[in-house]
């Protein structure tokens, strides 16, 4: 169990902050990514993110600091939000596909996609994010480490903080239908904004 703890650990300590980031650098410059495309996008995103990963898998056994052990109170607090989770997740993917989600609309020249507002997105404008830190929530209640404790904390305003930048550019895509919808769906459940 402590090799699976610290396993998944290292894989929150090394993966959400490199997931959050790609993000930070798609948003603010979605226009200037269209020129270069989706796959030059990743392409050149990718050395970044590598330099990250490896940077945080080099100092991991002291980012994650004190390991607090297995905690069966925490695991078993974790499950209902495991299955929030699940249900955010199953309702996300019916509208969600993977090419919207790894970011081609934003990316591509040609296809600006469809503002999606239908099924869960007729509830919350994020589901991807709320499905993200439900998600986390669980594998960070798993792991017990002092660094996951510090790494999903911070979550909460750098998440907020892609929000924001990818409403920015969601209403550069798509102007007032985009400002309709954000009077009619809170950015998350029943926070309007």
């Amino acid at each position: 169990m402590d090799v699976a703890r610290y396993v998944i650990a290292v894989m929150m300590l090394v993966s959400v902050p490199i997931s959050l980031g790609v993000w930070y650098l798609i948003h603010p410059f979605a226009r200037a990514w269209r020129r270069v495309g989706p796959v030059w996008t990743y392409v050149i995103l990718s050395v970044p993110a590598f330099g990250v990963g490896a940077a945080l898998w080099r100092h991991r056994d002291v980012l994650l600091g004190r390991d607090l052990g297995t905690n069966p109170l925490i695991i078993a607090l974790t499950v209902p939000l495991a299955v929030a989770g699940i249900l955010v997740a199953r309702a996300r993917r019916r509208h969600l596909t993977q090419k919207i989600l790894t970011g081609i609309p934003e990316l591509s020249p040609r296809d600006k996609g469809r503002l999606l507002t239908g099924g869960i997105y007729a509830r919350t404008r994020n589901p991807r994010y709320l499905e993200f830190l439900l998600f986390v929530a669980v594998y960070v209640g798993f792991a017990n480490y002092v660094g996951t404790w510090i790494l999903y904390a911070l979550c909460f305003p750098a998440l907020h903080a892609v929000v924001l930048l990818e409403e920015r550019e969601l209403r550069d895509r798509f102007g007032e239908e985009y400002e309709a919808y954000c009077r009619q769906v809170p950015r998350f459940f029943g926070v309007r904004s």
